[in-house]
Order: C-alpha cells, then structure tokens, then sequence
C-alpha cells in the first residue's frame, strides 16, 4: 500500500465529513430488467427476498455447524446463511493463532491421545448450553468421532476453552448433548472396544469389549468439565449412536440408541462378509434408556468402579439398581430426539420407511410394573416395543433424523434415500408434507429445534452430496446446506449455500440475540484461561530479560507500532515474546508473526498472547503485523537479530536515511494544526448531535479521545527538541503526532457516518 500523502488525509478527511460529499444515483435499471437480464422468476426473486440481510443489519438466528474432517466449528447467519467465522477446536487455524500461541497451545495439549498431539479432530454434534431447557447462549460443546474428545467453547468470545479426554472409550459418536440446565454433558461410544489400553483379541468381542455413555460434568461458574466428577456407565458391546436428554417429565433420563447389536465381527480380508452384512440382519436394534441422576446418586454412595481413574457404573450394578433398559427401535438408526415437551421421543432406522414415536409415560408404566419382554444376553430388561410406542408413521425411505417446529405436534424429519425432507404430526401420527432436496439429507436443523421453545420459520437441511448444484472445483465438491422456509403450510426450498470445509455433520441454531460476545478483552487477559494473564505489559512497561540463554520479550502493540521494535538475542537462546495489545477500539485486532518461523499470533484488543521460539539460525528476521490495522500498517515492523555464537559487537554508528531540518519541522508543523482544526470540526459534529444514545459510536469517540491523547502527549515531545533545535527528532516526532491524528480523523469520520446512517438528532440548545 502506498503512504497516504498529507494532502490527500486533508482532502479525504473534508470530503468524508460531507463538504462536498454528493450523492451517488440510482441505476436506471429496473427489478422487471433484471429479472429477464439474468433469467430470473417471481420465485427466484421472493426466495432471494427471504434471505436478503441489507447491508448493515444482521441476522436473525446463528448456526453452529460442525466442521467435519476440519476439527473446527463453523459459524453462520440464518437466513442470509453467510458464513461469519470458523472456530478453532482440535485442529491448528493460523488465522486465529490456535496452535501458534502458547496458550492456545496448551488447550490443544489437553487433547492428546496415550501422550501423543493429535493435530486432527472429526467434529460431529455441536450442543448450546441450556437453562431450564431454553438455550441461553452461553457455552457449546462438540464433540471428536475419531479421538473420543469434547470441547468447550465459550460463546462469549468464540474461543475453545478445555479439551477433555474419553478414558475409556476409543472412539464416540453420540455426544455432545446437554442436560436441561448444562449439569452434565452426555457422550456415547460408537464402535465397542476394551476399557483398558490393552491388546484383546477379537474373539473376545462379546466378552470384553465394551460400549458405554459418559457424563461429563460441567461447573457453570468456571465455564469447565470437571473430570474427577464425571463418570461413566458400561453398555454392551452394541455400536451406540446419538443420544438426547428427557425434559420436563423425561428429565433426569438420558436415551441413547445403537447399531450393530447383532455384535457381528466382520473380516472381510478373510473371506467373511463385512460389517455392513453381519451389522443390519435384525429387524431391530436397541436404545438405551439410563437414569442419569440416580445413577449419579450411585457414583457418590461409592458404587462405580475406578477404571483409568475414571467412575464406571459396571452393567451388573446398572441393572441391580434399576437404572439401564433397553426398548427396540428400527434398525440401523440415526437419530434421537426428545419432543420439547419431554413426552415423546422419535427414533427413525435408515434400512426402515418408518419413525416410531415412544411414549415415556408408557415406558415408566412397564418400567413400574416390571413388565418386561424379556432381557438381552448381558441380563438388561428389554421392554415391549408395542408397549412402548405412542405411534408408528411411514415418512420414506432411510429416515434419519428428526427437529421440531414451535407449532405443536409439528416435526421435520431427514430421509436420506428419498433425498427429501418429511414434515408430519407426531401426535396424530400423519404426513403433512414432502420437500425433494440436493441432494442425500443428512441430518437437519430448526431454529432452536434441540430446546424446549423451538422457534420454527427456517429449516436447515445438511445434505452430504452437492453433485451439480454448484460451479465444479474438481472431484471434491463442497457439501450443500439449503434453507427452508417451514413458517407456512408447504416447505418452500429458498437457498443452497455451498460449505467447503470439512463434512459438517450436524448444527445448531440459536436467536442472535441470545448472544452476547465480548468485543475486547480486559486489558492483559489470557483468552485461555479467562484470567489476567501472568506476562501482560502495560505501557510504558515494555522490556527485554534475560536469565541465561533464556530471554523473555514483554511487548505491547499499538496502532502502528511494537514496542520495542528491535529484538536481539544470541544464537541458541530460547525466546519467548509476550505480546499485549493495548487497544480499546472494537476490531482493532493486530496479528505478530516473525520471518522463518511458526511464531503467529493473533491480538485482539486487550489480549495478551505468547510465541516461545528457539533461536537456532544466526540471522535477520523480520517481524510485522499480519492483521490490517491502520494507514500505517506496513509500517508495523520490527527486526529480531539473531547474532552467531562468538559475536563481537562493533561500536559503528549508523547512519541516518534522511536528515531533517526546521524548515522540515516548520511545514510539518503547521500541517499538524490543519489537521487538528478540521478534527475540531467533526468533533463538533459529533458532540452537537446525541452520539451518546448510540453504543458504537460512544465507543468510537473513546478511542478517537485515546488517540488524540497520544496526540497530546508525543506533542510535547516534539515541541521539546523543537527547543532543544534538535530539528531533525523535532521532525519525526512532529510526524508521530499526525499519525494519531490521522487515526483519530479515521475514528471520527467513522462515528459520523454512523450518526448519519442511523437517524442521529442534533441536540437543540
């Protein structure tokens, strides 16, 4: 980027505060040209309308989407479906520094696997914390497929805070899902293996392998899993699947379903028919149903086993305390979802046509009673599946998955052969309608459809295959996520967006502004630990130590500066730089990053981040700001000097690039005043106006206050060599001063566009 000469500041700073500022015209084309210009319907344009977000305004609801093979989590607006931000979780994102920076570097370190990193993460179902059912917008949890691993990230500012490690599963599937009021977080094993990190052999399937349901506990006041709390409860060897939590008359019960409990061992390299064969030959599989809070109660009374350190409920004691049954559903499911009422929960089968709707007063009928069917070969009761069901209904083939409507009765459920979306009355027990999608429906998302207040107008249907829906970019396509409208009678289809990272799996929904993210850190803050960090810098503070080869840089960042902007070591010592951005504006995020090197650290205001390097390479590196902050961007640099080993500093001294005089000082002076009195102006501006009743621009008027305050004080510094006739530092210094003008001018003419787009009134006097 090219300095801005002084005189062009002058005139873009007039120009922007609307001296001769002219309005731009409207094209002369109409809506009927362009219609026909680019082949577009009444239809086109009304779904296209649907989704339109103006520039300036906002979304109504955000979506959480799992990131697949990507490790990390996707953020995007409903109904504009604009992808806002991918979150980092259990894989490294340069962007964001995670992986980069010591502290996030220590979170990913909480996820290795028998001590080794695990750079990889397969995310699956992401869960928004609850309070009495309602999502409360306060924390989510996601879950790892391949490593059995869970996540917290902090929606307060959008960054993963803990990984916990399964010690006893090998891998999961059926996390994460909360309880009503985020006491616990449920995962559920996939594919059934030993507790213990031991070889058996696989003929010893049935009698030591193991599945099993994991209750993580989660400490609200500290935003953490607490490990020592949770436990587990063992399950058969069946693959366990997705899992949900009751509500209201369900809750205290969690209901998890499987695959595969036919316990079949495939082999197909030995001639035996695969997985896929021996896995799908019973007309039914199971789900679990457990009695989490008794079961908790168990925990407690001393009645679980220590298995790595881990609380398991063994099955023999689950079935003496009368806490795990097992009622039939369709084979091969995918899917358990619990009504918003807590009275019904639907399971669908992807080799069946049909969901069942089970009645929980009908279960705890059998239950009381002891009316069972029979037990399964590890003695768990079985309840009657007739018993058990409040209806069956045909929606088509391979159903999956099922999310609620805020009208009652009124569900949405996947189907995946049919590649169509079902909507259909679980009460009554009829189909109301049928949308084709684009194309194998996964699963689907309603707006807060996983709470007990579901808020209906948009379906989110997850399809695995695109094929032609979008321009080709070689043999991987991006996976499709269509929005559908559901606030009427008939599913209308209005969006295909494409989404190239990862396989997303599944999503959450959630209102905006249930939302209440911070937009800057307190000053020195450790994103990580949500403490003042040990190693902030404050102005002023600014230092290099040194104990041995062991040097520590305490740095802070500004626009358009480091301090200190000149690093030296020695070859071999360990550094590490300690860097706080001292920004108050919103979105003044600086980045740091140095040549040669993996340090890369993202600054946003108040955050202080860490790069630990070896100094192993004599040499010149340069370091910069990688984020775009100011005019003077490229100007944000600095030099780590890596000297050899044996180095004998020289006393040369170096010569200046240009020398300055007083008429060098004299003209920059006198631009400076300029410059201040057309700030003056938009001050003026501003102030006669009730800035005041706009958040924003309080905050903008703040920083621009900050600015003007550096400003002030690097004045006197030049005025100060100025006395001294020291004009060539006289000059710089004076250059200095106008740098902060010019941000503050930036800042000002932000706030007045801002009053000026938003209805701002001049205060009468």
């Amino acid at each position: 980027m090219k300095r801005i000469s002084k005189k062009l500041l002058m005139a873009l700073v007039t120009v922007g505060f609307g001296l001769s500022a002219t309005g731009s015209a409207w094209s002369a084309e109409s809506l009927d040209d362009v219609m026909k210009r680019r082949g577009l319907s009444q239809k086109d344009v009304l779904s296209a309308a649907k989704t339109y977000v103006p520039t300036g305004k906002r979304d109504e609801f955000l979506a959480f989407s799992s990131g697949g093979q990507s490790g990390q989590l996707i953020v995007y607006g409903v109904p504009s479906m604009r992808i806002l931000k991918y979150v980092a979780v259990f894989t490294p994102e340069p962007w964001q520094g995670y992986g980069f920076d010591d502290e996030s570097k220590a979170v990913l370190a909480q996820g290795r696997v028998n001590g080794k990193d695990i750079l990889f993460g397969d995310t699956h179902h992401p869960a928004i914390s609850e309070t009495n059912g309602v999502y409360d917008g306060q924390y989510l949890f996601i879950n790892d497929k391949n490593n059995p691993r869970l996540a917290v990230v902090d929606l307060s500012d959008f960054e993963t805070k803990q990984i916990v490690v399964n010690p006893i599963m090998k891998s999961e599937h059926g996390g994460a899902f909360v309880t009503p009021n985020t006491e616990y977080v449920i995962e559920a094993a996939q594919y059934p293996a030993p507790f213990a990190n031991e070889y058996v052999p696989l003929s010893q399937f049935n009698e030591k392998y193991r599945g099993a349901v994991t209750y993580w506990k989660f400490d609200r006041k500290e935003g953490r899993i607490v490990p020592s709390e949770s436990f587990s409860v063992e399950l058969p060897p069946y693959s366990q699947d997705l899992s949900d939590f009751g509500k209201g008359p369900s809750d205290g019960w969690s209901f998890t379903n499987s695959f595969c409990s036919e316990r079949y061992v495939g082999g197909i390299e030995k001639g035996r028919p695969p997985f896929e064969a021996g896995c799908s030959q019973k007309d039914t599989d199971f789900f679990h149903m457990v009695n989490w809070r008794k079961a908790a109660e168990l925990v407690k009374a001393g009645k679980a086993k220590k298995i790595n350190g881990h609380d398991v409920i063994m099955m023999d004691t689950a079935v003496k305390e009368g806490i795990l049954f097992l009622i039939p559903e369709p084979k091969s499911p995918h899917g358990m979802d619990v009504s918003p009422d807590g009275k019904l929960m639907i399971v669908s089968g992807k080799l069946d046509s049909h969901t069942y709707v089970y009645s929980f007063e009908k279960m705890m009928a059998l239950i009381k009673a002891k009316d069972f069917a029979g037990k399964d070969p590890y003695g768990i009761p079985i309840l009657d599946l007739k018993k058990s069901l409040h209806t069956q209904v045909q929606v088509g083939l391979g159903p999956l998955h099922t999310q609620y409507d805020s009208k009652p009765c009124v569900a949405y459920t996947s189907i995946y052969v049919d590649s169509q979306v079902t909507k259909w009355d679980y009460c009554e027990g009829k189909v109301l309608d049928k949308l084709s999608i684009h194309y194998n429906i996964g699963h689907l998302m309603t707006m807060e459809g996983d709470s007990v207040t579901p808020q209906g107008k948009y379906l989110v249907s997850l399809n695995k295959l695109a094929i032609d829906r979008f321009n080709p970019v070689g043999p991987l396509h991006p996976q499709n996520h269509q929005l559908i409208d559901i606030s009427g009678d008939k599913m209308e289809l209005l969006y295909d967006m494409p989404l190239p990272l990862g396989e997303p799996h599944y999503a959450v929904a959630i209102k905006a502004d249930k939302l209440k993210p911070k937009i800057r850190y307190k000053s020195g803050w450790n994103s990580r630990t949500d403490k003042r960090h040990k190693f902030r810098t404050r102005p002023g503070k600014e230092r290099i130590e040194r104990d041995g080869n062991k040097v520590r840089v305490f740095m802070t960042t500004i626009r358009s500066h480091f301090t200190p902007e000149i690093i030296e070591v020695n070859e071999g010592d360990e550094v590490t730089i300690h860097v706080t951005n001292l920004e108050r504006a919103e979105d003044e995020t600086h980045g740091f990053a140095i040549s040669g090197t993996n340090a890369n650290l993202s600054l946003e205001p108040g955050k202080t981040a860490s790069a630990t390097i070896k100094a192993d390479t004599p040499g010149v590196f340069p370091y910069y700001c990688t984020e775009f902050c100011s005019a003077l961007h490229l100007e944000m640099q600095g030099y780590l000097l890596v000297q050899p080993k044996g180095y004998q500093k020289t006393s040369v001294k170096g010569t200046e690039g240009t020398i300055y005089k007083k008429a060098d000082y004299d003209k920059q002076f006198k631009t400076n005043l300029s410059t201040q009195g057309v700030i003056d102006t938009v001050v003026g501006y501003i102030t006669a106006r009730n800035y005041q009743d706009f958040k924003p621009v309080v905050a903008l008027v703040e920083d621009a206050t900050e600015q003007l305050g550096f400003a002030a004080n690097t004045r006197k510094k030049a005025e100060g060599f100025a006395a001294k006739k020291d004009w060539h530092n006289a000059t710089l210094w004076a250059g200095q001063w106008w740098q902060y003008q010019v941000k503050a001018a930036d800042i000002g003419l932000r706030a007045k566009t801002y009053l000026d787009q938003h209805g701002a009134k001049v205060i009468k006097k």
